[in-house]
């Protein structure tokens, strides 16, 4: 039963086509595999990212002795109820309960959360040898933390915490500056 021409028996020749055709059936079935794979992640991810951007923000309690004070008053009554973010206003976000003193936060289901805190304690970091960077006339100590930073205004009667996702710029940066320049005495930062 040899193939006409080619000296090969017709059963093997039906054998190799057969592994042939499986062999690629294989290779495209694990492709797609990978393919779906990566899109479930993705859209884990996605998933995910959103739920940390809806509903009440989680705000980790923290010492805040001054939060009660006349000046955090004075800084949370001015707080707008939708901060600029890259061109977009950005709301308000509730906060879930019990929500710390002197907290505000902002987020929707596009940005990740933005929070002020004031009348926080001196954090570690903050020595005598601290770089500090002066944004309108407001020093801020500038702790990063992971993908997150942390802008900490140190010059005045009460610390004022800015936390917010390292890549949205300096926009929330600049604008809480300009309230607390108008809000709060300017005072050295080491006394």
């Amino acid at each position: 039963m040899e193939n006409e021409g080619t000296g090969v028996p017709k059963p093997v020749l039906i054998i190799a086509i057969a592994l042939g055709v499986l062999l690629a059936a294989g290779v495209a079935g694990v492709g797609l595999y990978g393919w779906y794979g990566e899109q479930r992640m993705r859209e884990e991810a996605e998933a995910a990212a959103a739920a940390r951007r809806t509903g009440p923000l989680a705000a980790a309690p923290i010492p805040a002795p001054e939060a009660q004070s006349p000046e955090c008053a004075s800084v949370m009554s001015a707080l707008p109820a939708a901060l600029t973010v890259e061109g977009t206003p950005v709301p308000r976000r509730p906060l879930a309960e019990p929500a710390p003193a002197a907290t505000v936060a902002w987020g929707d289901a596009g940005h990740d959360p933005i929070t002020v805190r004031c009348g926080i304690d001196a954090p570690a970091e903050l020595t005598p040898t601290s770089p500090l960077v002066e944004v309108s006339g407001v020093s801020w100590l500038e702790i990063n933390q992971g993908g997150d930073s942390s802008w900490l205004a140190v010059d005045r009667p009460v610390y004022v915490a800015l936390s917010a996702p390292a890549d949205i710029g300096t926009g929330p940066l600049q604008d809480l500056s300009n309230l607390i320049g108008q809000k709060l005495p300017e005072q050295p930062v080491f006394p």
